[in-house]
C-alpha cells in the first residue's frame, strides 16, 4: 500500500480539473489500480448488473428444502480483494432516481440499511459514528457557530447533529437527490428528524452551483457529506469545488469533508490534502473514525480552516458536554465526546509517512497537520 501512494498522477489531474478526454469516459480509460472501485460507474453491460440490483450485492444460495429456508446476502464487490456481507431480512425499497439507484434493506444485525448505487451509506446501528463526528469535529472546534451549510446529507443525520448546537441560527442544506430525502423520512425517521428543525433551509440542486452563488464569507462551517468520488461525485473533491468553499467561509471558518479510508485510498487523501493546503490559508488536518459497515471499517475526514483567527482542531473550544441540552437533543448522543474528538486526529505511523512524503516540497508554505 505504501509503495503505491501518490504514484498515479491521473487522480490528481482529475481533481485539479485538468484531466484529458481520456479521463472523461470511464468505460474507455485505463482505471488506476488504486481506483478500481471506479468500475462501479462503467456501463451496465460491463458491470454485469442483475435485473434488479448490482451483481454481487445480493446472492441467493440454493436451498435443499423449501423457500422459507432461503437467505439473501448483501455484499460489496466494489473494493477488489475484499467483501463485507450483511445478511438481509427483506428489501424494503428499491428504485432508480434521476441520479442513482436507491435501496433500503433490513439486515439481521445492523438494522435498516441505506444503499446508494451499490454503496452502503448508513445503517441504523453504526450511523452515529459517522454523523456525530462529521458534525461535531468542525462545530466543536469554533466558538458559537451561527451559519452552517451541509452539502449532501439528504438522510438528515448531520442536520440532526448540527441541531444540538443552540448557537446555530441558520442551517442550509443542498442535496441534489430529493428521493434520498423522501426515503429517509419514510424509513429512517431517527435521522430525518433533522429536517424538522426550523433553522433548516432545504435547497434541492447541484451543490457546486449553489456554492458559486453563495455570498462571500457567509458560513461559519461547511460540511460536505458527499458520496465516494466516483462519477458525478468526483466534482466534490476537485480544486474548483474547494475554492468555492473557501470563498463562502468567513475568516477562520471551517470545512469538514468526507475523506475516504486511510487503509484503502491514501492516494485520494493525499490529493485532497494537497489541494486544500493550496486553497485554505488556515490549517489542514486529517481525522478518522470507526464505522464497521464501511470498507475497511474506518472513514476519514478532511478538516480545514480558512485564513483568519487560528483554529485548534485538536482541542475543542466549544465542547459538546457544555452545550445546554445538547447531549440528549432529539436522541441521546451515542459516539462523540471531547476525548474521542482529540483522539480522532492521532494517525498511524504509515499514514504520517505517506502524507509527509507527498508534502515535503519546499514550495508549500504549510505542512499538513498529521498529529
Amino acid at each position: 500500500m505504501e509503495g503505491d501512494a501518490g504514484r498515479d498522477l491521473g487522480c490528481q489531474k482529475i481533481m485539479d480539473g485538468k484531466g484529458s478526454d481520456d479521463y472523461i469516459n470511464v468505460s474507455e480509460r485505463k482505471i488506476p489500480s488504486c481506483c478500481l472501485k471506479a468500475r462501479a460507474s462503467v456501463p451496465e453491460s460491463e458491470a454485469k448488473c442483475h435485473s434488479t440490483v448490482v451483481s454481487g450485492w445480493f446472492s441467493k444460495p440454493r436451498s435443499c428444502s423449501d423457500k422459507a429456508d432461503e437467505r439473501l446476502y448483501f455484499n460489496n464487490p466494489m473494493w477488489p480483494g475484499e467483501a463485507h456481507s450483511l445478511e438481509v431480512k427483506q428489501i424494503l425499497f428499491q428504485e432508480k432516481s434521476k441520479y442513482q439507484e436507491v435501496l433500503v434493506l433490513e439486515s439481521v444485525t445492523y438494522g435498516k440499511v441505506l444503499v446508494l448505487d451499490g454503496i452502503v451509506q448508513l445503517t441504523e446501528k453504526d450511523e452515529c459514528a459517522y454523523q456525530e463526528m462529521m458534525a461535531h469535529l468542525p462545530l466543536c472546534s469554533i466558538e458559537s457557530p451561527k451559519n452552517v451549510l451541509v452539502v449532501g446529507g439528504g438522510d438528515g443525520g448531520v442536520l440532526r447533529e448540527i441541531s444540538r448546537h443552540c448557537s446555530v441560527e441558520l442551517i442550509d442544506i443542498c442535496e441534489i437527490d430529493e428521493m434520498v430525502i423522501d426515503v429517509s423520512k419514510k424509513f429512517f425517521p431517527q435521522l430525518s428528524v433533522g429536517f424538522e428543525d426550523p433553522r433548516v433551509r432545504l435547497h434541492i440542486g447541484d451543490a457546486a452551483e449553489f456554492l458559486r452563488h453563495a455570498p462571500v464569507g457567509k458560513y461559519d462551517a461547511i460540511i460536505v457529506d458527499g458520496s465516494d468520488p466516483v462519477g458525478p461525485a468526483q466534482e466534490l473533491v476537485e480544486r474548483p469545488f474547494f475554492e468555492t468553499i473557501a470563498r463562502a467561509l468567513r475568516p477562520g471558518g471551517v470545512l469538514c469533508s468526507m475523506a475516504e479510508s486511510m487503509w484503502l485510498h491514501t492516494h485520494l487523501i493525499q490529493d485532497m490534502i494537497s489541494i486544500c493546503q493550496e486553497t485554505f490559508r488556515g490549517s489542514v488536518h486529517y481525522a478518522w473514525t470507526s464505522v464497521p459497515t464501511y470498507p475497511s471499517g474506518v472513514i476519514g475526514f478532511l478538516i480545514c480552516s480558512a485564513e483568519g483567527p487560528p483554529v485548534d482542531f485538536l482541542h475543542p473550544v466549544n465542547p459538546i458536554e457544555k452545550i445546554e441540552g445538547a447531549l440528549k437533543h432529539e436522541r441521546e448522543i451515542r459516539f462523540y465526546n471531547s476525548e474521542v474528538h482529540s483522539a480522532a486526529f492521532a494517525l498511524p505511523s504509515f499514514v504520517k509517512r505517506e502524507v509527509s512524503s507527498l508534502h515535503g516540497s519546499s514550495t508549500l508554505t504549510k505542512e499538513v497537520n498529521v498529529s
